[in-house]
């Protein structure tokens, strides 16, 4: 019985401790906006197919640097004639080595100069053959502009997987202040409601003791019902603008996300730019990826050059044939032929090949010149691309810059026009409670105070959202996270 009392201290630590750890289950992660950038950067699908496709190009190099290397080949053969082919021969009547017996001559009445078919009486009817075959490229001018192009393409992929990677961080970033907007409104909503159920329960007391009117309780009541329908929106806001971080992160929809971090993080100012036409276009990714198209588009023309030029390559072939009457004759261990020192007394006999080979294509019928003269027309597309995206990209600096200047003229007079809300509605309270203001008149301050933090939070949102934009434009947003 001593030790009741110190088992019971236990068993209560033990739940407490059990009780803290899920606690901390079901509260899930806290991610700051660099955290949630940094996960949707592992994890976002876009993200990884681009990942992919670097591995892919990584993977089409080592393939094309393979082509260069020995090519080697081997084949058995077995195979049966049941029916072995004629050949044909010119019957000369003057020569002395015929190989027609002179009963058929006779017996057939063939004549001098008469095409005769022969039965191979050589052959037998059964072979086999084994063989391997060694190739090796000396020179080819395809082959090598298609090392430059494999590595090309490998740095095209890198370049798109950098576009992907920002648009990434573009979609995470408005997604994540997103939430923190609609959490602060629904804070708001909260706020206005707890404060204008005060009021609503004072007007009442008034009311029962004769100082206020029912028309006041009832104005008042009215408001609150339509701050408890707005508090339900903002938490259906705030519902499907978490849904959407976790998707733009790849986060398990069912797991618990809290983010930590508020609205002053965005630290929203003007961000300086150059003058008109001095910024650098190749910063943006979407530029570098159009730069390494028109690398590979000039390699697409040289590799139409190099197929003029000659390929030269080595080759050489081992390899062993036997035959005999039937199948079973070729896999005896024991040879079939008579010993003989002029032919040899082995089953399966040796024979090899070396040499070398020149290809040329001399003429095509013109085609390469016009297979060159549409590669040239596609690098010219190219060009004009360039300059359709340089003027693009003025056109969204400025805009970007004048979207920016205007959010932070509005956040400026949204600012004060609710410091003046808050004002006018703590002013108008004051009054209504000393019983020199009339309810009306708290009602109307209650609705322009709402309108003014909505307005607030609206042109807060928006001065982010057009920081992030020219950030965009000038190509630094994804090179500074």
């Amino acid at each position: 019985m001593k030790n009741q009392p110190f088992m019971k201290l236990k068993l209560t630590l033990l739940l407490i401790a059990i009780g803290s750890w899920a606690y901390g289950q079901d509260q899930g992660e806290s991610f700051t906006l660099e955290e949630c950038i940094s996960y949707g950067l592992q994890n976002n699908v876009n993200v990884k197919n681009a990942i992919l496709d670097e591995q892919i190009a990584q993977a089409r190099v080592k393939e094309t640097v393979g082509i260069g290397l020995p090519q080697v080949s081997g084949s058995v053969t077995i195979q049966k004639s049941p029916k072995l082919q004629r050949f044909f021969v010119k019957y000369n009547a003057n020569s002395p080595s015929n190989f027609i017996p002179p009963s058929a001559i006779q017996q057939q009445g063939i004549q001098d100069k008469d095409v005769v078919a022969i039965q191979n009486f050589l052959a037998l009817k059964s072979q086999g053959v084994a063989a391997m075959n060694v190739d090796q490229m000396i020179f080819n001018g395809s082959y090598i502009v298609g090392l430059q192009a494999s590595n090309a393409y490998k740095e095209l992929s890198y370049k798109q997987a950098n576009q992907t990677s920002e648009t990434t961080v573009m979609n995470i970033s408005k997604a994540f202040y997103n939430v923190l907007i609609a959490k602060e409104q629904l804070e708001l909503v909260a706020d206005n409601l707890s404060r204008l159920d005060t009021l609503y329960r004072n007007t009442a007391a008034m009311q029962q003791n004769g100082f206020a009117e029912q028309i006041d309780v009832d104005r008042l009541k009215v408001n609150i019902n339509n701050l408890k329908v707005n508090e339900q929106a903002a938490a259906n806001s705030l519902e499907v603008a978490m849904y959407l971080l976790k998707f733009q992160m790849n986060y398990p929809y069912d797991a618990e996300l809290d983010l930590n971090g508020s609205l002053d993080d965005g630290a929203v100012q003007l961000i300086e730019i150059p003058e008109d036409g001095e910024w650098d276009y190749s910063s943006r990714p979407d530029y570098q990826v159009l730069l390494a198209n028109q690398k590979l588009q000039e390699l697409n023309i040289k590799n139409k050059y190099a197929e003029a030029l000659p390929s030269l390559g080595a080759f050489a072939t081992l390899g062993m044939n036997t035959q005999s009457a039937n199948v079973g004759g070729i896999f005896k261990t024991e040879s079939n032929f008579t010993s003989s020192q002029a032919y040899g007394t082995d089953q399966w006999y040796h024979y090899s090949t070396i040499g070398v080979r020149l290809n040329w294509n001399i003429f095509t019928g013109l085609q390469r010149t016009y297979q060159i003269q549409q590669e040239k027309l596609s690098l010219s597309k190219i060009k004009n691309s360039f300059e359709m995206l340089e003027k693009n990209i003025d056109m969204q600096i400025i805009q970007s810059r004048n979207n920016l200047t205007n959010a932070l003229e509005a956040l400026e007079v949204q600012s004060e026009n609710l410091d003046l809300a808050s004002n006018i509605y703590d002013i108008t309270k004051t009054k209504y409670e000393e019983g020199v203001g009339s309810s009306l008149e708290v009602t109307d301050a209650d609705n322009s105070l709402k309108q003014a933090q909505t307005n607030y939070y609206s042109a807060l949102y928006n001065a982010i959202i057009a920081q992030l934009e020219l950030k965009k434009s000038l190509g630094i947003l994804y090179n500074q996270q």
